[in-house]
Protein backbone atom coordinates (compact mmCIF):
# COMPACT_ATOMS: atom_id res chain seq x y z
CA UNK A 1 0.00 0.00 0.00
CA UNK A 2 0.95 3.65 -0.32
CA UNK A 3 1.85 5.69 2.84
CA UNK A 4 3.14 8.57 4.39
CA UNK A 5 6.12 7.85 6.03
CA UNK A 6 8.32 9.62 7.97
CA UNK A 7 11.77 7.79 8.28
CA UNK A 8 13.43 9.89 11.21
CA UNK A 9 12.22 13.19 13.42
CA UNK A 10 12.09 15.97 11.57
CA UNK A 11 12.62 14.20 8.21
CA UNK A 12 10.18 14.79 4.99
CA UNK A 13 6.85 12.62 4.99
CA UNK A 14 6.97 10.75 1.79
CA UNK A 15 4.91 8.52 -0.53
CA UNK A 16 6.02 5.14 0.06
CA UNK A 17 5.08 1.34 -0.78
CA UNK A 18 4.78 -0.52 2.46
CA UNK A 19 3.12 -3.57 3.59
CA UNK A 20 -0.73 -3.85 4.02
CA UNK A 21 -1.42 -4.84 7.79
CA UNK A 22 -4.08 -7.51 8.49
CA UNK A 23 -6.39 -7.50 10.83
CA UNK A 24 -6.08 -9.20 14.35
CA UNK A 25 -8.36 -10.15 16.87
CA UNK A 26 -11.10 -7.85 17.44
CA UNK A 27 -9.92 -5.55 14.60
CA UNK A 28 -10.73 -3.75 11.04
CA UNK A 29 -8.80 -3.20 8.13
CA UNK A 30 -10.21 -0.05 6.88
CA UNK A 31 -9.54 1.26 3.17
CA UNK A 32 -8.69 4.79 3.91
CA UNK A 33 -10.37 7.15 1.82
CA UNK A 34 -9.26 10.44 3.84
CA UNK A 35 -7.35 11.27 6.79
CA UNK A 36 -6.75 14.88 8.63
CA UNK A 37 -3.79 16.48 9.47
CA UNK A 38 -4.73 17.44 13.37
CA UNK A 39 -1.16 19.72 14.74
CA UNK A 40 -0.58 16.71 17.23
CA UNK A 41 0.65 14.69 14.04
CA UNK A 42 3.35 17.39 13.66
CA UNK A 43 3.98 17.82 17.02
CA UNK A 44 4.94 13.68 16.57
CA UNK A 45 6.74 14.12 13.37
CA UNK A 46 8.50 16.82 14.68
CA UNK A 47 9.80 14.76 17.63
CA UNK A 48 8.39 17.14 20.04
CA UNK A 49 5.88 13.96 21.51
CA UNK A 50 7.54 10.80 21.49
CA UNK A 51 8.41 9.90 18.02
CA UNK A 52 6.92 6.40 16.64
CA UNK A 53 8.80 2.80 17.79
CA UNK A 54 6.87 0.80 14.69
CA UNK A 55 7.85 0.81 11.60
CA UNK A 56 7.36 2.37 8.57
CA UNK A 57 6.26 5.46 10.81
CA UNK A 58 2.88 6.87 9.78
CA UNK A 59 0.70 9.08 11.84
CA UNK A 60 -2.71 10.52 11.86
CA UNK A 61 -6.11 9.73 13.34
CA UNK A 62 -8.55 11.41 11.37
CA UNK A 63 -9.36 8.83 9.19
CA UNK A 64 -12.63 7.68 7.43
CA UNK A 65 -13.27 4.83 4.86
CA UNK A 66 -14.85 1.52 4.22
CA UNK A 67 -14.57 -1.46 6.32
CA UNK A 68 -12.80 -4.40 3.54
CA UNK A 69 -11.70 -6.85 6.08
CA UNK A 70 -12.62 -8.21 9.63
CA UNK A 71 -10.27 -9.54 12.31
CA UNK A 72 -10.92 -12.89 13.89
CA UNK A 73 -14.25 -12.28 16.77
CA UNK A 74 -15.50 -9.18 14.92
CA UNK A 75 -19.19 -9.32 15.18
CA UNK A 76 -19.95 -5.63 15.89
CA UNK A 77 -18.78 -4.71 11.82
CA UNK A 78 -19.54 -5.66 8.71
CA UNK A 79 -17.49 -5.81 5.25
CA UNK A 80 -18.86 -2.14 3.55
CA UNK A 81 -19.68 -0.14 6.61
CA UNK A 82 -18.17 3.51 6.10
CA UNK A 83 -16.40 3.92 9.72
CA UNK A 84 -14.71 6.89 11.51
CA UNK A 85 -10.99 6.25 12.84
CA UNK A 86 -10.50 7.47 16.57
CA UNK A 87 -7.36 8.62 18.80
CA UNK A 88 -7.52 5.83 21.31
CA UNK A 89 -8.39 2.31 20.51
CA UNK A 90 -7.88 0.41 23.66
CA UNK A 91 -6.31 0.61 26.97
CA UNK A 92 -4.93 -1.84 28.90
CA UNK A 93 -8.32 -2.27 31.37
CA UNK A 94 -5.96 -3.36 34.46
CA UNK A 95 -4.01 -0.17 35.42
CA UNK A 96 -5.27 1.66 38.47
CA UNK A 97 -7.04 4.17 36.20
CA UNK A 98 -8.71 2.01 34.04
CA UNK A 99 -9.90 -0.09 36.61
CA UNK A 100 -12.70 2.82 37.41
CA UNK A 101 -13.96 1.74 33.79
CA UNK A 102 -14.63 5.00 32.72
CA UNK A 103 -15.42 5.63 28.98
CA UNK A 104 -12.92 4.85 25.97
CA UNK A 105 -11.83 8.57 25.69
CA UNK A 106 -8.69 10.95 25.12
CA UNK A 107 -8.59 11.17 29.01
CA UNK A 108 -8.08 7.21 28.86
CA UNK A 109 -4.98 7.29 26.46
CA UNK A 110 -3.25 10.32 29.02
CA UNK A 111 -3.31 8.27 31.73
CA UNK A 112 -2.97 4.02 30.79
CA UNK A 113 0.89 3.64 30.01
CA UNK A 114 -0.34 0.56 27.98
CA UNK A 115 -3.40 2.49 25.65
CA UNK A 116 -3.31 1.72 21.79
CA UNK A 117 -3.27 4.81 20.21
CA UNK A 118 -3.58 5.52 16.46
CA UNK A 119 -0.67 7.08 14.57
CA UNK A 120 1.12 7.37 18.41
CA UNK A 121 2.04 3.95 19.28
CA UNK A 122 0.36 1.95 16.50
CA UNK A 123 0.47 2.65 12.61
CA UNK A 124 -1.97 5.85 12.11
CA UNK A 125 -4.09 6.54 9.37
CA UNK A 126 -1.86 8.36 6.53
CA UNK A 127 -2.26 5.42 5.13
CA UNK A 128 -4.21 3.29 2.23
CA UNK A 129 -4.87 0.93 4.51
CA UNK A 130 -5.47 0.55 8.49
CA UNK A 131 -6.04 -1.55 10.99
CA UNK A 132 -7.96 -0.15 14.33
CA UNK A 133 -9.63 -1.92 16.90
CA UNK A 134 -13.36 -2.02 15.74
CA UNK A 135 -14.82 -0.91 19.15
CA UNK A 136 -13.36 2.49 18.45
CA UNK A 137 -14.61 2.88 14.98
CA UNK A 138 -17.88 4.81 14.68
CA UNK A 139 -20.28 4.17 12.34
CA UNK A 140 -20.57 7.86 9.88
CA UNK A 141 -23.84 9.36 8.75
CA UNK A 142 -25.32 8.02 5.56
CA UNK A 143 -24.58 10.57 3.08
CA UNK A 144 -21.50 12.32 5.03
CA UNK A 145 -18.75 11.99 2.81
CA UNK A 146 -15.50 11.55 3.78
CA UNK A 147 -13.22 13.96 3.16
CA UNK A 148 -16.26 16.35 5.54
CA UNK A 149 -15.71 13.39 8.25
CA UNK A 150 -12.36 13.49 8.70
CA UNK A 151 -11.99 16.31 10.52
CA UNK A 152 -14.89 15.74 12.71
CA UNK A 153 -13.08 12.78 14.13
CA UNK A 154 -10.66 14.45 16.59
CA UNK A 155 -10.69 18.65 15.53
CA UNK A 156 -15.30 18.25 15.61
CA UNK A 157 -14.77 15.26 18.16
CA UNK A 158 -12.45 17.56 20.77
CA UNK A 159 -14.29 20.65 20.15
CA UNK A 160 -17.97 19.58 20.94
CA UNK A 161 -16.38 17.62 24.12
CA UNK A 162 -15.03 20.65 25.20
CA UNK A 163 -18.49 22.12 24.55
CA UNK A 164 -20.42 19.39 26.22
CA UNK A 165 -17.58 19.88 29.34
CA UNK A 166 -18.63 23.37 30.11
CA UNK A 167 -22.18 22.99 30.15
CA UNK A 168 -23.67 26.08 29.33
CA UNK A 169 -27.03 27.28 30.18
CA UNK A 170 -29.62 28.49 27.50
CA UNK A 171 -28.78 32.62 28.98
CA UNK A 172 -25.04 32.20 28.74
CA UNK A 173 -22.46 33.12 26.22
CA UNK A 174 -19.82 31.30 24.82
CA UNK A 175 -16.17 32.51 23.98
CA UNK A 176 -13.84 30.59 21.35
CA UNK A 177 -10.14 31.42 21.64
CA UNK A 178 -8.42 30.34 18.20
CA UNK A 179 -10.17 30.59 15.03
CA UNK A 180 -8.29 27.45 13.54
CA UNK A 181 -9.31 23.48 12.76
CA UNK A 182 -10.57 22.69 16.03
CA UNK A 183 -11.92 26.62 16.56
CA UNK A 184 -13.87 27.38 13.15
CA UNK A 185 -15.98 23.86 14.06
CA UNK A 186 -16.30 24.99 17.99
CA UNK A 187 -18.00 28.62 16.71
CA UNK A 188 -19.98 26.72 14.90
CA UNK A 189 -21.37 24.27 17.28
CA UNK A 190 -21.86 27.12 19.97
CA UNK A 191 -23.96 28.83 16.93
CA UNK A 192 -26.07 25.41 16.62
CA UNK A 193 -26.67 25.40 20.18
CA UNK A 194 -28.26 29.01 19.89
CA UNK A 195 -25.64 30.35 22.31
CA UNK A 196 -24.63 34.11 21.44
CA UNK A 197 -20.94 33.27 20.38
CA UNK A 198 -17.95 35.58 20.56
CA UNK A 199 -14.77 34.31 18.39
CA UNK A 200 -11.56 35.45 20.02
CA UNK A 201 -8.53 35.87 17.34
CA UNK A 202 -5.36 38.54 16.74
CA UNK A 203 -5.37 37.75 13.22
CA UNK A 204 -7.47 40.63 10.90
CA UNK A 205 -7.90 38.37 8.40
CA UNK A 206 -10.35 35.99 10.00
CA UNK A 207 -13.08 38.67 11.30
CA UNK A 208 -15.07 38.35 8.14
CA UNK A 209 -14.41 34.44 8.49
CA UNK A 210 -15.41 34.27 12.11
CA UNK A 211 -18.48 36.13 11.55
CA UNK A 212 -19.24 34.14 8.39
CA UNK A 213 -19.27 30.74 10.90
CA UNK A 214 -22.00 32.02 13.39
CA UNK A 215 -19.87 34.61 15.89
CA UNK A 216 -22.10 37.97 17.09
CA UNK A 217 -19.04 38.89 18.78
CA UNK A 218 -15.34 39.20 17.45
CA UNK A 219 -12.39 40.67 19.75
CA UNK A 220 -8.80 40.38 19.65
CA UNK A 221 -7.69 39.49 23.18
CA UNK A 222 -9.39 39.16 27.03
CA UNK A 223 -9.57 42.96 27.09
CA UNK A 224 -11.42 43.19 24.25
CA UNK A 225 -13.44 40.27 25.39
CA UNK A 226 -14.07 42.38 28.83
CA UNK A 227 -15.00 45.57 27.13
CA UNK A 228 -17.63 43.62 25.01
CA UNK A 229 -20.24 42.26 28.09
CA UNK A 230 -17.33 39.06 28.84
CA UNK A 231 -18.32 35.63 28.24
CA UNK A 232 -19.61 32.85 30.78
CA UNK A 233 -17.67 30.12 29.03
CA UNK A 234 -14.12 30.32 26.68
CA UNK A 235 -13.40 27.25 24.97
CA UNK A 236 -9.38 27.10 24.23
CA UNK A 237 -9.22 25.72 20.70
CA UNK A 238 -5.78 27.62 19.87
CA UNK A 239 -2.12 26.44 21.12
CA UNK A 240 -1.45 29.35 23.02
CA UNK A 241 -2.01 28.68 26.74
CA UNK A 242 -0.74 32.27 27.34
CA UNK A 243 -3.49 33.67 24.95
CA UNK A 244 -5.59 31.47 27.35
CA UNK A 245 -4.34 32.95 30.54
CA UNK A 246 -5.14 36.84 28.59
CA UNK A 247 -8.65 35.77 27.81
CA UNK A 248 -9.25 35.35 31.30
CA UNK A 249 -9.89 39.02 31.88
CA UNK A 250 -13.02 38.54 29.87
CA UNK A 251 -14.26 35.37 31.71
CA UNK A 252 -17.41 36.45 34.02
CA UNK A 253 -17.98 35.70 37.78
CA UNK A 254 -19.34 32.01 37.78
CA UNK A 255 -17.54 31.35 34.32
CA UNK A 256 -15.84 28.29 32.95
CA UNK A 257 -12.56 28.08 31.04
CA UNK A 258 -12.28 24.98 29.01
CA UNK A 259 -8.69 23.75 27.85
CA UNK A 260 -9.25 22.09 24.94
CA UNK A 261 -5.86 22.10 23.00
CA UNK A 262 -1.67 21.49 24.41
CA UNK A 263 0.58 24.09 24.49
CA UNK A 264 3.83 22.22 24.47
CA UNK A 265 5.40 25.32 25.15
CA UNK A 266 4.11 27.19 28.12
CA UNK A 267 2.02 25.99 31.32
CA UNK A 268 -1.85 27.04 31.49
CA UNK A 269 -1.51 29.99 34.75
CA UNK A 270 -4.53 31.58 36.14
CA UNK A 271 -1.82 34.68 36.19
CA UNK A 272 -1.80 37.12 39.95
CA UNK A 273 -4.28 40.07 38.52
CA UNK A 274 -7.15 37.80 38.35
CA UNK A 275 -9.23 37.17 41.38
CA UNK A 276 -10.05 33.92 40.10
CA UNK A 277 -11.10 32.44 43.79
CA UNK A 278 -13.17 34.95 45.10
CA UNK A 279 -15.72 34.77 41.35
CA UNK A 280 -16.19 30.80 41.40
CA UNK A 281 -14.46 30.11 37.93
CA UNK A 282 -13.47 26.48 36.95
CA UNK A 283 -10.55 25.30 34.85
CA UNK A 284 -11.96 22.74 33.02
CA UNK A 285 -9.90 20.26 30.84
CA UNK A 286 -11.50 18.21 28.21
CA UNK A 287 -10.49 16.11 25.13
CA UNK A 288 -12.67 13.33 22.99
CA UNK A 289 -15.00 12.57 26.13
CA UNK A 290 -16.55 9.53 24.65
CA UNK A 291 -17.86 7.73 21.78
CA UNK A 292 -21.09 9.52 22.39
CA UNK A 293 -19.89 12.69 21.78
CA UNK A 294 -18.02 12.13 18.70
CA UNK A 295 -21.81 10.84 17.43
CA UNK A 296 -23.13 13.87 18.02
CA UNK A 297 -20.82 15.60 16.41
CA UNK A 298 -21.17 13.55 13.57
CA UNK A 299 -24.80 14.07 13.51
CA UNK A 300 -24.67 17.63 13.40
CA UNK A 301 -22.51 17.81 10.65
CA UNK A 302 -24.61 15.18 8.76
CA UNK A 303 -28.18 17.72 9.14
CA UNK A 304 -26.02 20.57 8.02
CA UNK A 305 -25.90 22.58 11.27
CA UNK A 306 -22.47 22.66 11.07
CA UNK A 307 -19.66 22.20 7.85
CA UNK A 308 -16.10 21.71 7.87
CA UNK A 309 -14.14 24.09 5.96
CA UNK A 310 -11.31 22.30 4.41
CA UNK A 311 -8.53 21.94 2.16
CA UNK A 312 -8.13 18.84 0.39
CA UNK A 313 -4.66 17.21 -0.61
CA UNK A 314 -4.16 14.63 -2.72
CA UNK A 315 -1.49 11.78 -0.89
CA UNK A 316 1.18 13.41 -3.44
CA UNK A 317 0.58 16.52 -2.11
CA UNK A 318 1.60 15.62 1.77
CA UNK A 319 4.76 17.14 2.10
CA UNK A 320 2.25 20.75 1.07
CA UNK A 321 -0.37 19.90 3.66
CA UNK A 322 2.03 19.69 6.27
CA UNK A 323 3.94 22.37 5.76
CA UNK A 324 0.94 24.56 5.21
CA UNK A 325 -0.33 23.04 8.70
CA UNK A 326 2.39 23.53 10.42
CA UNK A 327 2.37 27.63 9.69
CA UNK A 328 -1.36 28.05 10.32
CA UNK A 329 -1.72 28.61 6.43
CA UNK A 330 -4.42 26.03 6.16
CA UNK A 331 -8.27 27.01 6.09
CA UNK A 332 -9.17 25.82 8.73
CA UNK A 333 -8.63 21.74 8.26
CA UNK A 334 -6.21 20.05 5.56
CA UNK A 335 -6.98 16.47 4.81
CA UNK A 336 -5.62 14.37 2.25
CA UNK A 337 -7.48 11.63 0.48
CA UNK A 338 -5.83 8.16 -0.41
Amino acid sequence: MKAAVIAAPKAPWEIRDVPAPTPGPGEVLVRVRACGICHNDIWVARGVFPFPSFSPAVTGHEAAGEVVELGPGVTSRRVGDRVGTTWVQETCGRCDYCRRNLPLTGQSGMNCAASVMTGLNTQGGHAEYLCVKAASTVLLPEGLDYTTAAPVLCAGYTSWSALRAAQPQPHERVAVLGIGGLGHLAVQFSRACGFDTVAITRSPDKHDLAVGLGAGTVVADGAELRAAGGADVILVTGISYRSATDALQGLRPGGRIVLATIDPGNPFTIGPAAPFWSLRQQVIGATHNGLHHLTEALDLVARGSVTPVCEVFPKEGISEAVARTASGDVRFRAVVTY
